[in-house]
């Protein structure tokens, strides 16, 4: 547990350039360049990091005064992300998740049921999140086990199945990248089906509203500076600002929307000569096969309709809270990631704004409820890893990421709730999906 706690504490922005700098030599990159493609990484993560603390730093006062003015107060509390990923990696599974999940993807490699190769690193906190709190609940170290595979290859496959979109829809630079994180594969079903369901009614249908056209339609309002801009300033005047405050609060947020890209940018630069010198190996000595590099969707989230439909979820996020009926959960810690639901997404409503911002509020409003069903046993859990991170007074905790994702619920319900037939069902789709998958990686899909 020291070691990887002290692994961990290194965070993402000197771990992953060391994980990058030690693949990239193993791949024949040379040491100068696997440096550079490292550090660039490594940067990139600090530039995330500043950003979005800087969207914290500003929406979260911003986020407190509009509950304090309409008294938006809920019994389980937002602790964010940060706390969530402390605790998951603190435990008896949260300490061998790393080599779990390597362990588990080469096999799923070797066998030919997946096609990526996760080196995410970082985000497999995901993975021991689930396999924690199950731990707890059900006081089983297996089960924990067996909840956090599923999750890795539930995982894998989406990356697989959502790879060709992703690169169709960010481009070029992203060849032979995949996005295995669990959070934003979670939200791929609800894309589908809203995608599916707008298609088919007769008006909305028509609405094809996506970065380039809001430039097109609505000029000079339409660029994403100006849209964060107008955002902010709604914002502000719902958290009933001096008019000072609220002209502060929209550079703020016009600031972000132009910086996020620009930084994730860094990101691209450093990993695709990792990802393109790894294809060229991977056709020169494994002809015939293909194999995806799985990285961090930090590598998207600067994409205009990601962040405006970010921006435009907070305020309707908090007032949903309130009325939707058995919700306990107040989003506050935890607005600032809602970036990360929408990477994948967008490549299956193509960036059509109306309809991502439709999946955003599906996935939010049954995310808070899976947030307030799965607070008993994440407060459980903070109180015997962490409990410094419940504040005083607080009785209730939870998180969007991952309390409020569809494949931590599932995989939750099935392994505590129904721990027998939940495992076999459970097992039983995995293994359907594993199958699947290698038919249509046979097929070249």
């Amino acid at each position: 547990m020291a070691v990887v706690n002290y692994i961990m504490s290194l965070g993402a922005s000197v771990m992953m350039p060391i994980i990058f700098l030690i693949l990239g030599i193993c791949i024949g990159m040379g040491f100068g360049k696997s440096l550079v493609s490292g550090l660039k990484v490594g940067v990139g993560f600090v530039g995330l990091s500043v950003i979005t603390q800087l969207l914290s730093d500003n929406i979260g006062p911003a986020v407190n005064a509009m509950v304090k003015t309409y008294h938006l107060h809920l019994y389980t509390l937002d602790i964010g992300w940060p706390a969530a990923s402390q605790v998951a990696f603190a435990t008896s599974v949260g300490a061998i998740i790393i080599p779990l999940g390597l362990l588990v993807n080469i096999i799923c490699l070797i066998i030919g049921t997946t096609k990526t190769l996760n080196i995410d690193l970082w985000n497999y906190w995901h993975f021991a999140f689930i396999g924690s709190i199950v731990y707890f609940a059900t006081d089983s170290f297996w089960w924990g086990l067996f909840a956090a595979c599923v999750t890795i290859i539930v995982t894998l496959i989406g990356a697989d199945r959502s790879q060709k979109k992703v690169q169709e829809f960010y481009g070029k630079d992203l060849n032979g990248i995949s996005l295995p994180q669990a959070f934003c594969v979670s939200f791929i079903p609800y894309a589908i089906v809203v995608n599916w369901i707008v298609d088919r009614i007769p008006g909305l249908n028509k609405v094809d509203i996506d970065a380039d056209k809001m430039k097109e339609k609505f000029g000079v309002l339409g660029d994403p500076i100006v849209l964060g801009v107008i955002v902010g300033i709604i914002i502000g005047i719902l958290a009933k600002y001096p008019f000072a405050k609220i002209l502060q609060l929209g550079v703020i947020l016009a600031a972000v929307m132009v910086l996020i890209p620009r930084i994730t940018n860094l990101f691209i630069e450093g990993l695709s000569p990792i990802a393109n010198r790894t294809q060229e190996i991977v056709k020169q000595r494994f002809k015939g096969k293909e194999f995806n590099i799985g990285m961090t969707p930090a590598l998207v989230i600067g994409h205009p309709v990601t962040l405006v439909t970010s921006l435009l979820l907070i305020p309707i996020i908090l007032f949903l809270s309130v009325v939707i009926p058995g919700n306990q959960f107040l989003p506050l810690a935890s607005l600032s990631g809602l970036i990360y639901i929408f990477p994948l997404v967008l490549p299956y409503t193509h960036g059509n704004e109306l309809k991502t911002l439709l999946v955003g509020i599906l996935s939010l409003v049954l995310g808070v409820l899976s947030a307030t069903t799965l607070a008993g046993i994440f407060t459980k859990a903070v109180k015997i890893v962490q409990a410094r991170l419940i504040p005083a007074g607080t009785s209730s905790v939870a998180s969007i990421d991952f309390a409020a994702s569809p494949l931590a619920w599932i995989v939750y319900e099935g392994t505590v709730n129904l721990p027998i037939i939940g495992g076999v069902l459970l097992g039983f789709i995995v293994i359907t999906l594993m199958i699947w998958n290698r038919r249509q990686i046979k097929k070249g899909l």
